[in-house]
C-alpha cells in the first residue's frame, strides 16, 4: 500500500499515526517529490470512486493563489488532471493507493476503519 503525503501536513501526520497504531504497513511518498502523473490521476478517476474536484486541496495556499475555486467548474477531468499533476500541493492529502486503486483522499478515521476493517 502506498501512503502519499506532505510530511509537514497535520492531517497526514494523524493518518500516518493511525496506520502505525493499527500496525498497517505502507510505502511512504512525499507528494512534492512524487507527484502523481496526469495518467495516474486519470486512471484513479476512471475507477469511479472519486470525482476530480475531490482531489483538490481547496484549503491550500496554492489553490487560493491560483483562484481555482471559480475556474474548476469550467474545466473537464483532463484539464483538472493536468493541473493536479503539475504541483503536488494542489492535491488533497494524504492519498491511500493499493494495487493501483485510489482508496482514500484525505483522512477521516471512520473511512480508514471501513477501508481497513479496524
Amino acid at each position: 500500500m502506498d501512503f502519499i503525503e506532505h510530511p509537514g501536513c497535520s492531517t497526514c501526520k494523524k493518518a500516518k499515526r493511525w496506520l502505525e497504531d493499527q500496525q498497517i504497513s505502507f510505502n511512504d511518498y512525499d507528494i512534492r517529490k512524487d507527484t502523481p502523473s496526469k495518467a495516474q490521476i486519470l486512471e484513479w478517476l476512471s475507477q469511479g470512486r472519486f470525482q476530480s474536484k475531490q482531489l483538490f486541496n481547496t484549503s491550500g495556499q496554492k489553490y487560493r493563489a491560483l483562484g481555482l475555486k471559480d475556474q474548476l467548474t469550467a474545466m473537464d477531468d483532463d484539464a483538472r488532471a493536468s493541473l493536479l499533476s503539475s504541483d503536488g500541493m494542489l492535491i488533497k492529502r494524504p492519498l491511500i493507493v493499493e494495487e493501483g486503486q485510489l482508496l482514500a483522499v484525505g483522512f477521516k478515521e471512520a473511512n480508514y476503519q471501513a477501508i481497513f476493517g479496524k
